[in-house]
């Protein structure tokens, strides 16, 4: 018999995790207050029909004082032999015409036990009209009726089915639970195996139980259960390669980053379960930040990298070319980080995005400024914040010769890396035309936070409000004649760094 099987829980004390179910219910067993319908969600392998079986039990053989009778019940319940006990798998049974069946089922008093139990598993599953059948026998169910259904979705239960049952939600079970069971499961059945092994089985599982058994059960064969074993089986998840991007990220190691996404890609490891690790990680690196009192913009500004990095890796042609230029983005934290003690530290709460050239291009107007001010004090002219500022001539040269500033001051650097694919085509009536040769940086580019970017930069240099349009060049650039010079990956880290 499967492991799973032979261990399951046979009484409230067995249940493994679901300790918030299980006292309310063993308190309305002891205090006879015993509900008529029962909702147990939550996802698979956390004991739902188990603990549907135990309370049954409960139910059938409440009031029964003959202990032959009582262990008839309970071992008919465990079998599955019991003519009162009848459960339904809804996946396979979900129409109007078996609601209909277990209906006229009901309405029979039962035969050994003291009640009828009905378990439906995977309720969900019943059809728009096969729910309003049984909505009538749960609103007035027969005094020796009783239903328990079982659910992983607990969204498609309508509310008039929630509102009529005593709800409970069943949690993922702790990693640390998971190892005991497996532990005790192995030392019954003389099953050698390391206890790191134990936890990457738990980690795998996520929450189930029942799958964790079953994977060791699949393993017992062999003379000895090690970690390694249990990854060949279960399959990589990219986990063990986060230290390495974490570590080039921090020493910015283009080389090594890109060799350690290479790494991933030959493993076979979904780009966007990757990046969801990644993801994880740094949401731990917040919520540590928080707790510390730490600053988060820089963490936040790395959340939204990922997160924009998951979007596009779904629908991008070269998945690993996404990945590869978030991960260099986050290359770009200011130098001066504050110490968090977290892969990914949080950088000061000052303007973080400022370039070099910028804060020059700052200094040098302000100069230029005070001089002019002091100019225009001794020939009595007004100060120059009364002055109108003529703005720059705009036209198809000025903005050409404008580009490289405008290219200098983007950011983020994946921004500007697909921006350096564009050329400028027109201008009209105040739109910028931008021709990119891939569809792929057109639309980064066209993204409204890029875009937005991109236009108060040109503001910026020719004192008026312009607008971005971002267009698919058939023939490489803006001209007709081919593009001299592509955007790659190897220039966009030169220029990080």
């Amino acid at each position: 018999m499967a492991l799973y099987r032979t261990y399951r829980p046979l009484a409230f004390a067995d249940v493994i995790g679901q300790d918030h179910v299980v006292t309310t219910l063993e308190h309305a067993v002891r205090q006879d207050k015993i509900a008529h319908a029962y909702l147990f969600a939550g996802s698979r392998g956390t004991g739902k029909t188990s603990v549907a079986r135990i309370l049954a039990k409960a139910i059938m053989t409440r009031g029964i004082e003959d202990e032959k009778l009582r262990n008839q019940i309970v071992h008919g319940i465990e079998d599955g032999s019991l003519v009162d006990l009848l459960e339904i798998d809804a996946a396979s049974n979900r129409g109007i015409d078996d609601v209909r069946d277990l209906i006229e089922k009901i309405q029979f008093s039962p035969v050994v036990a003291a009640a009828k139990v009905y378990i439906i598993d995977e309720v969900h599953m019943l059809t728009k009209e096969a729910f309003n059948a049984l909505l009538k026998t749960l609103e007035e169910p027969p005094e020796y009726a009783h239903f328990i259904l079982a659910t992983t979705e607990m969204n498609k239960i309508p509310a008039t089915i929630q509102s009529r049952c005593q709800c409970f939600p069943f949690r993922h079970i702790g990693e640390e639970d998971i190892v005991r069971r497996l532990q005790f499961i192995a030392d019954r059945e003389r099953i050698t195996v390391e206890r790191e092994a134990l936890r990457a089985i738990a980690h795998h599982v996520e929450g189930g139980l029942r799958d964790a058994i079953s994977l060791l059960d699949q393993m017992r064969s062999l003379p000895k259960i090690t970690v390694k074993e249990v990854q060949v089986r279960i399959g990589s998840t990219g986990r063990e390669y986060i230290e390495a991007i974490v570590t080039a990220i921090e020493r910015k190691d283009a080389h090594g980053l890109i060799e350690a996404v290479r790494q991933v890609e030959e493993a076979g490891i979904p780009l966007d379960l990757f990046l969801r690790h990644l993801l994880s990680l740094t949401r731990q690196n917040l919520h540590a930040a928080i707790d510390a009192g730490n600053p988060t913009s820089e963490i936040l500004r790395i959340l939204d990298i990922l997160l924009e990095a998951i979007r596009d890796v779904r629908i991008a042609p070269v998945p690993g070319l996404v990945v590869e230029s978030a991960l260099l983005s986050l290359m770009s934290a200011p130098a001066k980080e504050a110490e968090s003690g977290i892969p990914f530290k949080a950088a000061p709460p000052e303007k973080e995005h400022v370039t070099k050239k910028e804060k020059k291009m700052k200094q040098k107007q302000e100069a230029v400024e005070e001089e002019t001010a002091a100019e225009s004090a001794k020939e009595g002219a007004p100060p120059l914040a009364a002055a109108v500022i003529e703005a720059p001539e705009l036209t198809l040269q000025s903005l050409r010769s404008a580009w490289p500033d405008i290219l200098e001051q983007t950011s983020p650097p994946s921004v500007k890396m697909s921006l350096k694919d564009g050329e400028i085509a027109a201008i009209e009536d105040g739109r910028i035309v931008v021709n990119f040769s891939s569809a792929f940086h057109r639309d980064k580019v066209a993204a409204t936070e890029a875009s937005r970017t991109v236009e108060q930069i040109m503001q910026k240099i020719f004192k008026r409000a312009l607008k971005l349009e971002c267009a698919l060049s058939k023939n490489g650039n803006g001209n007709g004649e081919p593009k001299e010079t592509a955007v790659n990956l190897a220039e966009a880290a030169a220029e990080i760094f």
